[in-house]
């Protein structure tokens, strides 16, 4: 079977068109690491709430260490899913080519895991200097 002008050109048009939806499919993956970010870091930030939440209700508990540790446990989870969130929201990124989408860079969601990590930790040597004997 002998190969026409237009058999090649219908090839092409297919190849072309499988490459277009390759790139959307790769955008959307981009895009839906992202999600996954925000939503690691919403979770990251929930665990750092669960734990001021704690010390502020349960701060006047007896021994005085025990509504503080269980704080700093919250948030130090907290700490640990910022820190998870960008290393995988990174790998992700790095292995993916951005076609239309602008995808947030890798740089950026290290600020902003390291940012949200530095707020937690600084929570937490809030939480160990407040006195609430008063």
């Amino acid at each position: 079977m002998a190969k026409t002008p237009s058999n090649n050109k219908l090839a092409s048009e297919r190849t072309d068109l499988a490459e277009d939806r390759t790139e959307w499919a790769e955008d959307r993956t981009i895009m839906a690491n992202e999600r996954t970010f925000a939503g690691w870091m919403r979770t990251g930030l929930a665990a750092v709430g669960i734990g001021l939440g704690f010390n502020a209700l349960f701060g006047k508990l007896e021994p005085f260490w025990v509504p503080k540790a269980i704080a700093s446990l919250f948030m130090g989870i907290g700490i640990f899913i910022f820190w998870a969130a960008q290393r995988n929201g990174c790998a992700v990124q790095s292995r993916l080519d951005s076609h239309k989408a602008t995808p947030v860079k890798p740089n950026n969601m290290r600020l902003i895991s390291g940012l949200m990590a530095m707020g937690a930790i600084t929570l937490i040597v809030a939480i160990w200097a407040m006195d609430f004997n008063d």
